[in-house]
């Protein structure tokens, strides 16, 4: 670093700093500028009318403990029966999945493949089935086996398809928010995305994403384009192959699904480390191709598609950034690489509004006063992502699939009283 004390050594470091420095810039008013349309719920057009039929897949590996209610839960949902059937692929399981699915109610469709696996290989081999059957269904919804939906679920997915929505995301919640402080602050970062991105993407007409679960999609789509997921981020793949082809992802702020969320640091780790790795792996093979067609095209549903598969190479950078910065103030010769393009009282307030950020989510959407306990700790898992996407970058290329345990087996009644009494 000494090189750089000198006259030529600063102009040369400050033309490899400035550039990095107004790219973390640009990134953090972007996302601070979309946050901005999250705030408000506009006024949406619902059709109440019974009309779309679903095939309601659930992709299941040793999920004995938690599938039963989730069925149970699916079949006493708020919409004509004879309008919808629910299917469990039970994918390699040696457990008692399937059995537990099929006394519960549901068609069951058992997977064995020792090459090919993960939800995404399980669900492709579902929609050929499916397509095959001598029913059809107007659109295919995904759920995971630890999951709850609340009542009125089919009935939103039903309007968004009746105005002509083709791929729509739901709200995603916790079912275990307050199991422990990893639970916790998880659920904060999901309340903070589905209101401060999704709901700000909806509310300017731009594409959502796809998250995991909750997800519905027109089979006319599927038959069109084809599944063809089966990354380790098999969502986000989907969301941007279905962009690339024009077809945007709307979102149902109203359409909920509670999400079992990790109960110890290890399992988030492990968990948010195959998504880090199917990011960088999907980044790589969708981010040029959406930012030259937004550009070719000046349309920002593509570009903001891009700056979303950027984040991962934000958090690197902003991470080298930090660390140069650190370095260089034990220097002889110390240049402030902060004050390089804008004034430091600014970087305080754009790091003012990163915590802000999730205490204005917890209020907008009126959450228990217990989810608020968890931004004591949310630093510490926020910013435990700054390892977890390098370890994602230098295995973007290994595919194999890490499987979450799920052990919250809780029905649906009791997640709406869990609700009622946190929020007293």
């Amino acid at each position: 670093m000494d090189f750089f004390s000198g006259p030529i050594g600063t102009d040369i470091f400050n033309v490899i700093m400035i550039p990095v420095q107004v790219i973390i810039i640009f990134f953090t008013f972007y996302y601070f500028a979309l946050a901005m349309f999250g705030l408000y719920r506009k006024k949406e057009k619902k059709i109440l009318t019974p009309e779309k039929s679903f095939a309601l897949v659930v992709a299941a590996h040793n999920e004995e403990k938690v599938i039963g209610p989730l069925v149970e839960n699916l079949l006493q949902l708020e919409y004509p029966k004879e309008l919808y059937d629910v299917f469990v692929v039970a994918d390699n399981c040696v457990d008692k999945t399937a059995l537990i699915a099929r006394n519960a109610g549901a068609m069951v469709h058992q997977r064995f493949n020792d090459t090919k696996k993960g939800k995404g290989y399980a669900l492709e081999w579902m929609f050929h089935r499916l397509f095959r059957l001598e029913r059809q269904y107007d659109a295919v919804i995904i759920f995971d086996a630890d999951n709850l939906v609340k009542e009125n679920f089919l009935v939103e997915m039903n309007s968004k398809l009746c105005q002509g929505d083709k791929i729509i995301q739901c709200y995603l919640d916790s079912k275990n928010p307050f199991d422990t402080w990893v639970t916790n602050t998880f659920s904060i970062s999901f309340w903070l995305t589905n209101r401060l991105l999704q709901l700000a993407r909806f509310n300017i007409g731009l594409s959502n994403v796809l998250g995991g679960t909750g997800m519905c999609i027109s089979t006319d789509v599927l038959r069109k384009f084809g599944w063809g997921a089966t990354s380790l981020t098999e969502d986000l793949e989907f969301s941007m192959k279905a962009l690339v082809h024009g077809v945007k992802t709307t979102w149902a702020h109203d359409a909920i699904v509670y999400d079992e969320k990790p109960l110890t640091f290890a399992q988030s780790w492990r968990q948010r480390k195959r998504w880090a790795q199917g990011q960088v792996d999907v980044a790589g093979r969708y981010f040029f191709t959406l930012l030259f067609k937004g550009f070719r095209e000046r349309k920002l549903t593509y570009i903001d598609a891009s700056v979303h598969l950027f984040q991962p190479a934000l958090v690197m950078i902003a991470t080298f950034f930090m660390l140069i910065n650190l370095v260089s103030a034990f220097q002889t010769h110390y240049t402030h690489i902060f004050s390089l393009v804008m004034p430091w009282s600014g970087w305080q307030i754009l790091s003012a509004f990163q915590y802000l950020y999730p205490v204005v989510a917890l209020t907008l959407d009126r959450l228990p006063w217990r989810s608020y306990l968890g931004l004591i700790l949310y630093p510490v898992f926020i910013y435990s992502w700054i390892p977890i996407v390098f370890l994602g970058f230098l295995k973007r290329n290994d595919k194999q699939w890490s499987h979450t345990q799920h052990t919250r087996s809780i029905s649906y009644d009791e997640v709406v009283r869990q609700k009622k009494v946190s929020t007293n």
